[in-house]
């Protein structure tokens, strides 16, 4: 993906910096992998705002991902790299040697008509699914499983990358993309490479219009309301709260732990997050 930087001249264009997707070619979704998807404007099934500050934006059509890449041994050529509106990385389309079309999540460096295979026997190259028990130390992953045929469900947005640290036993020991070293079971599968479209952290909106697009709907800081609407609200002229930060139901929100107390996943992470 290439990246387009405006002149500045508007105070809008100044700071533009959006995607331009010539380089991926002007490619129609495959119409058997596509659903519908809701919106829900951040509402529950009753109707009340469960997750504020979302709405609008333009109309999208879900592509179908497989993140599990459980056919197993079947070659498939890569037909072409797409764009998601839904994710921020890219996504490429394969087309089996037995007729059947999947979407993937496009790692760093594939290419149009490589071929790749998922499977315990495939080659450590870019693209292949294989277990963690077969791949090397020290490679770099992403799409990798927490559980079993559940689905990759770690290193799946642009740029991202997992890396292979140890294997001790039945488990093996990964870096996460934070900085968290965790242990996973030997048997969970893993694609080789960096996800692609690195460029995408350089992409600056530039207007909030552009947000409004993406369904993203405007946050106001709570020192600016009413004490009505927000403990923090209120107050002679420019106040800054008075209080330590925190929701407009009185939850503490910076260093404030919400993270529960021997949850049963703590026995598996190794080395905590980077702060």
């Amino acid at each position: 993906m290439l990246l387009k930087k405006y002149k500045p001249t508007t105070p809008t264009l100044r700071y533009r910096i959006v995607p331009i997707f010539k380089d991926l070619g002007d490619y129609r979704p495959e119409k058997s992998l596509i659903t519908v998807i809701k919106k829900s404007g951040g509402r529950n099934n009753l109707g009340r705002i469960t997750v504020r500050h979302r709405g609008g934006g333009h109309k999208r059509r879900y592509r179908i991902i497989d993140f599990k890449r459980n056919k197993i041994n079947i070659p498939a050529k890569v037909h072409s790299i797409q764009y998601d509106p839904n994710r921020t990385s890219s996504i490429a389309l394969l087309h089996y040697a037995d007729g059947e079309k999947r979407y993937i999540i496009s790692p760093s460096g594939l290419k149009v008509n490589e071929e790749i295979v998922n499977g315990p026997e495939a080659d450590i190259k870019v693209g292949n699914t294989l277990p963690l028990s077969k791949i090397p130390l020290g490679t770099f992953i992403h799409n990798v499983e927490l559980k079993k045929d559940k689905g990759g469900q770690i290193a799946r947005s642009a740029g991202t990358a997992a890396q292979l640290l140890a294997k001790e036993g039945d488990y093996a020991q990964v870096k996460l993309p934070s900085g968290e070293v965790r242990m996973i079971r030997l048997e969970c599968s893993a694609t080789i490479g960096q996800v692609g479209n690195l460029e995408h952290e350089n992409i600056s909106s530039g207007k909030a219009g552009r947000t409004r697009w993406l369904g993203r709907r405007p946050k106001v800081r709570g020192v600016v309301m009413n004490p009505v609407d927000h403990p923090m609200g209120g107050g002679e002229g420019k106040s800054s709260g008075g209080r330590h930060p925190c929701s407009p139901w009185g939850w503490i929100t910076k260093g404030y732990r919400t993270r529960k107390k021997g949850k049963s996943s703590d026995k598996y992470i190794v080395k905590r997050r980077d702060k």
